[in-house]
């Protein structure tokens, strides 16, 4: 499912199972984790409560580095991020922004087309290996 640049994916492992094979497809393929944020363990902290849902921030400056480039206000978008997260039926999902969607958000139309292409097959593959069982 793809909604205003959000691809979203149904996993077929639990959270942990989904967060983690994505931690090591990236660390496999030399990817940097810039951050891993917890935002149940964020929400406990004040009190509420959140279903299981995990922010990783990660990338390769030779990745996104053309799209900047091209416009710096890509950077707002990167690093590429994925959102791990249990729906209210139990189901865990993995979204990230497309990154044909970054581009023309940032009106880059044909100039990184090749880096778009590049990220796009990352993802796809990133994505994968953590949903499928």
């Amino acid at each position: 499912m793809a909604t205003d640049g959000l691809v979203t994916l149904r996993s077929a492992n639990n959270f942990a199972t989904t967060l983690d094979r994505l931690l090591q497809v990236l660390e496999a393929k030399g990817v940097t984790v810039f951050a891993r944020i917890d935002h149940a363990a964020g929400a406990a902290g004040v009190g509420l409560t959140l279903r299981p849902t995990t922010l990783i921030v990660f990338g390769n400056p030779a990745a996104g580095t053309p799209f900047m480039q091209a416009a710096q206000t890509a950077g707002i978008d990167l690093p590429l991020k994925a959102l791990v997260w249990e729906d209210a039926g139990g189901a865990v999902n993995f979204s990230y922004n497309d990154p044909a969607w970054i581009a023309a958000r940032h009106g880059l139309g044909n100039q990184t087309q090749q880096a778009v292409a590049a990220l796009s097959a990352a993802l796809k593959a990133f994505a994968a290996h953590a949903t499928v069982a």
